[in-house]
């Protein structure tokens, strides 16, 4: 079931006290644990109280409700493990879906695969789960992705790092992250050739392609670091 705030779309702009209209592009939060979702849904409306926050515990339910809403510029935060979607797979049928969507990805595992294959995919940044949500918050918060007032920089030594994406990492291109769908859902070149209409030749140089930006040897390696 997919859920989101109850705010009307005909209603009229929140504003401050001072009379500065609030931010109204929202929040899609994609995650099967409730607790993390409703500890999201907490920091982001203890911050301004009008970010619209979109919660879905499936990939289906995401899919749904970012088309229902994708006029809203929506970012997702987008866990990798779903009930009905596994690993970067889930990104791969997002990104597919909603190519120029802007996605944070969540992830409860600490592997550098994922990560390196998540920002290949597009994504602005990886985030383990294993942080304090208030990760989440500080990250979205200092690139300015929904408008959020931006706080003095901590001085802390011991402040975490985000991988986040920076000018000089590869970002695989729609026909590749289309081929890499297909090799993770366990096609062979020519099946993959057939779908795409492709020559079972091309469709071997993009699989050597991927093989190379992702550092892997065999596409076995790949699809098995890569859910």
């Amino acid at each position: 079931m997919a859920y989101a705030t109850p705010l009307s779309p005909h209603a009229a702009p929140l504003r401050s006290e001072a009379g500065v209209p609030l931010p109204t592009r929202g929040i899609l939060v994609v995650d099967d644990h409730e607790l993390v979702r409703l500890g999201l849904r907490a920091l982001l409306l203890a911050e301004t109280g009008s970010v619209p926050v979109y919660e879905a515990r499936c990939l289906a339910d995401a899919l749904h409700l970012y088309a229902l809403h994708a006029a809203s510029h929506h970012l997702v935060l987008l866990d990798l493990d779903l009930p009905d979607s596994q690993g970067l797979d889930t990104l791969v049928r997002f990104r597919r879906a909603f190519p120029s969507s802007p996605v944070i990805v969540l992830s409860g595992k600490d592997s550098h695969a994922l990560m390196h294959g998540a920002m290949a995919l597009g994504a602005q940044a990886f985030l383990p789960k294993t942080g304090h949500l208030g990760e989440v918050l500080r990250y979205v918060r200092d690139n300015d992705l929904i408008g959020l007032p931006a706080r003095p920089p901590t001085t802390s030594s011991s402040a975490p790092t985000t991988p986040a994406r920076t000018e000089s990492q590869p970002q695989l291109n729609a026909r590749q992250v289309e081929i890499l769908d297909w090799l993770l859902a366990g096609k062979s070149n020519k099946e993959i050739a057939q779908l795409s209409h492709l020559t079972e030749g091309t469709v071997k140089n993009h699989v050597s392609t991927l093989l190379l930006l992702f550092g892997m040897r065999s596409r076995a390696q790949l699809i098995s670091s890569l859910r």
